[in-house]
């Protein structure tokens, strides 16, 4: 499941009868699960013939669920069929790992490991439901989108919670009880610092901006009606999970003792992946004529904010 490529297939894709065969075989290979542990939950021992049947079951119930994966075709879209892939390989490996807690159990008792193994793959399974359906790989894009919001939202709500707190950022989690109050100046951001912080501020908000317009954009007029399109919404998740932990790379490096030129290797590294982000949007499907002044804005706050960090940082690299 993790190394192999579905193919195109002979017959034409269904969406619906793939998306109701997943359903199925999701389903019962949690029930497969349970009944695997309940039948190794207490003594006695299930016979050998009992045995070999749970194992025919267990063992036909995962190749069932590997077999519908392979149906869904490259040409529906890599993030979808990532997404799809990932759930699979979590209901697999969930059930080697219940087999192995079973094997390695005491037989007397149902182990705490045991429970939480089995739960694991009650929950693996469960990942069907949560899988975008949509205009498939518009959807699934999406969704990748809306994860890499997420993570640029938290970084900057994190970093202004730090800056409206006071001098020290680190005064919640090294306060030393014996010494008392720290002097490490280390741990806290000059005036210089802040200058140069509130501009970098400036380009995680950009971010933030960039990835919910482009996520607005692919809700409106997002089409997975092409290869073309599919690819071009593909390159865009792509994109965004670039984005995403370069902000909290950037984060980081805010934090005192302040190193410039860490800094700005940080934003330059920032800076290319937005400008890379709004260019592709623009010359893709999901940005019309209607949509081009919020690129332009966005483009020039990137700049803006560029430029001051340029001017903040340039005399003391």
């Amino acid at each position: 499941v993790t190394e192999g490529e579905p193919g195109q297939g002979r017959e034409p894709f269904e969406p619906p009868r793939f998306w109701d065969a997943l359903g199925q075989t999701f389903q019962v290979a949690s029930q497969e699960a349970t009944k695997l542990s309940l039948a190794f939950s207490r003594p006695p021992l299930p016979s050998a013939e009992d045995c070999r049947k749970l194992s025919e079951d267990v063992q036909n119930a995962i190749l069932a669920v590997a077999t519908v994966y392979y149906w869904l075709p490259k040409g529906q879209g890599t993030t979808l069929r990532k997404m799809v892939r990932d759930a699979t390989t979590d209901v697999v490996e969930g059930m080697i790992q219940l087999t192995d807690t079973i094997l390695t159990a005491p037989v007397e008792s149902l182990s705490q490991e045991q429970l939480i193994s089995t739960g694991g793959v009650w929950e693996a399974c469960e990942q069907v439901s949560n899988l975008p359906r949509g205009e498939y790989n518009q959807a699934a894009v999406a969704s990748a989108l809306t994860a890499c919001l997420g993570v640029v939202k938290d970084a900057v709500e994190e970093m202004e919670h730090a800056l409206e707190e006071g001098q020290d950022p680190y005064g919640d989690i090294m306060e030393d009880e014996e010494l008392g109050f720290r002097g490490n100046r280390d741990t806290y951001w000059s005036e210089a610092d802040r200058q140069l912080l509130s501009s970098c501020m400036g380009l995680m908000k950009a971010s933030k901006a960039c990835l919910k317009k482009v996520l607005g954009a692919v809700k409106a007029y997002g089409k997975a009606d092409s290869p073309e399109q599919i690819a071009q919404l593909d390159d865009l998740a792509d994109i965004a999970n670039e984005i995403s932990p370069s902000v909290d790379e950037l984060a980081l490096s805010m934090y005192p003792p302040v190193n410039p030129l860490a800094v700005r290797l940080n934003v330059n590294t920032q800076e290319a992946f937005l400008m890379n982000f709004l260019h592709f949007c623009r010359t893709s499907h999901v940005c019309p004529p209607s949509e081009e002044g919020w690129v332009q804005f966005l483009d020039g706050a990137v700049d803006h904010n560029m430029n001051k960090i340029k001017n903040f940082t340039q005399d003391q690299l």
